[in-house]
């Protein structure tokens, strides 16, 4: 009997699954929303500044895993060997000389500066833009992994933005680090910044870590960008570690509060989207999207094909962060669920203080719920046609290709007998619009896609999105079938940091998830949206020339 957990802390919540090693079978789940997240606290979207305390974090590891293990047998609980954990990144925070995060501490409790950044906070724009410059006029140039343009999304931008707007955080932030990093390290008792195993995916993709550089950019670089960060670069890491490595055995404390046994293994962390590509079944030259609030698109090729490569634009390209012994290459989008979400606001905002108003508030959760569902059927039903909406998914700016978050989105083609379905429509279009720029940029630099696969609540969900998709991309799209994809992947990386499996493939071919759906273009579908596509282009370049 060997069983392992994956858990998944995403952006709104925290799911923790337990895997059968042997056989794949998916035994239990929990899921635990985080408390302070969903109530706003420590966020102001108009500043796009987005923060999440430390707590959510611990609550919800430990209630995630509870609930999963609280209807199972004590001869299963008995027969757990490992424990890996993926979380979205680029979320960094500022740690004592203990490891401790900031916001743990009395004096920054209520300080969103002490909190980990979560990857959706753009409040660093400016400084992204500073050590682009730099480092494009460097003599190294430390951006040419990670697609040439380092965002404001990533690792250095947000400690930078944090140090110059905070004087408090200075003195007490001995260190930084990834929230995959932290969780991770704070199950096996150790958080020591200095000595904790730090994720080969964060490092490789967020901060721009490479062998090349012998590690992270040189103090010099460093230095010349603020005199801040000087003295960062040694209390942060020289070596990361792929996730097939053992951060270390589980400590007493959190065996005890997880009820798993006292030996149980504990997997160096990684990105959520990475570890769901793993679940996914990802192999050579397959586009995985992670399909949610944004989207984030893996894809992986051996070394020796495409390692002399530097693809423009994307976000990094880094050996071992998805399989080791594989060059992993990310891109995205910073919106695609969260543009649905921002249409259905706009909808529901005012109904629901009419209703509010009325006495019926009663009424706004059910409203809520059946909106997006109701506008894509709605929307399912339009012909398409070269003169219909297009609109541009920028209302998050732009991860790839070519990192902008300075950009805005817009909908163009608007009359009187424009409807919320067709505006809807538009607007699904335009992140099928995205993916495929997202496709042909990989094409473009050398880098073939034999398959594309997709995972996430959006793919689950939305046949709708997912024919649009296919049309727009004109390829076949296979959904795999678990509901859970990037937590399964974290069991799959547990298996093998506890030695269950000696490689990923047999890992992978033994748990990964199958797949339950395959959305086929519709060729007369596809036609037109080639010409559709054309007007994105074309509206996009205009937006951006005038940004």
């Amino acid at each position: 009997m060997a069983f392992v957990i994956g858990v998944d802390f995403g952006t709104d919540s925290v799911r923790a699954v337990l895997v059968d090693a042997q056989t794949g079978d998916e035994l239990a789940s929990g899921v635990h929303e985080y408390a302070r997240w969903k109530t706003g606290a420590f966020c102001d979207p108009a500043r796009s500044q987005f923060r999440q305390h430390p707590l959510d974090y611990l609550e919800g590891l430990e209630q995630s895993v509870q609930s999963a293990l609280h209807s199972v047998s004590a001869e299963v609980i008995s027969g757990i060997k490992g424990i890996s954990v993926d979380t979205t990144g680029s979320t960094p925070g500022p740690v004592d000389r203990n490891g401790t995060p900031l916001a743990l501490l009395p004096e920054f409790a209520d300080n969103p500066n002490g909190m980990f950044i979560l990857w959706k906070d753009h409040t660093a724009n400016q400084e992204a833009e500073e050590i682009n410059q730099l480092a494009h006029r460097w003599d190294t140039d430390f951006t040419k992994y990670v697609g040439g343009i380092y965002s404001s999304e990533w690792f250095w931008a947000k400690i930078l933005r944090t140090l110059r707007v905070d004087e408090s955080i200075r003195p007490a932030a001995f260190s930084w680090i990834e929230h995959c990093d932290w969780i991770s390290a704070v199950l096996t008792g150790n958080t020591n910044p200095l000595t904790l195993k730090r994720s080969r995916t964060a490092a490789g993709h967020k901060a721009l870590w490479h062998e090349e550089f012998q590690g992270l950019p040189s103090e010099e670089f460093l230095t010349t960008l603020d005199p801040l960060l000087a003295g960062l670069r040694d209390r942060l890491f020289r070596h990361t570690y792929t996730s097939d490595e053992p951060m270390g055995t589980i400590s007493a404390e959190w065996a005890q509060k997880l009820g798993v046994p006292n030996d149980v293994v504990i997997g160096v962390g990684g990105f959520d989207a990475h570890m769901g590509a793993v679940g996914a079944n990802i192999e050579s030259y397959a586009l995985v999207k992670v399909i949610g609030t944004s989207t984030c698109d893996m894809l992986m090729a051996p070394s020796e094909d495409v390692g002399h490569l530097l693809i423009r634009g994307i976000c990094g390209q880094v050996d071992g962060s998805i399989v080791p012994g594989m060059l992993g290459m990310e891109a995205g989008q910073s919106a695609f669920g969260d543009l649905y979400a921002w249409f259905a606001r706009l909808i529901l905002e005012p109904v629901a203080g009419l209703l509010t108003q009325q006495g019926q508030a009663n009424l706004v959760p059910s409203l809520q719920s059946a909106l997006i569902p109701y506008l894509a059927e709605q929307a399912s039903q339009l012909p398409v046609n070269e003169t219909d909406l297009v609109s541009i998914d920028w209302l998050n700016g732009r991860r790839t290709p070519d990192a902008n978050h300075t950009l805005k989105g817009a909908i163009s083609g608007l009359n009187l007998g424009s409807s919320a379905p067709h505006v809807f429509k538009s607007l699904v279009e335009a992140t099928a619009y995205g993916a495929r720029r997202i496709a042909e940029r990989f094409v473009e630099e050398g880098v073939p896609i034999h398959q594309v696969i997709a995972i996430g609540g959006v793919a689950r969900k939305s046949a709708f999105v997912m024919q649009t998709l296919a049309d727009v991309m004109n390829v076949p799209i296979k959904v795999a079938e678990s509901d859970q994809c990037c937590a399964r992947g974290a069991a799959v990386c547990a298996a093998v940091a506890a030695g269950i499996y000696p490689t990923f493939a047999e890992a992978q071919k033994a748990m990964a998830s199958a797949f339950d759906a395959v959305y086929t273009p519709r060729p007369e579908r596809a036609a037109t949206y080639d010409v559709l596509y054309q007007r994105y282009l074309s509206l996009g370049g205009f937006i951006e020339k005038k940004s």
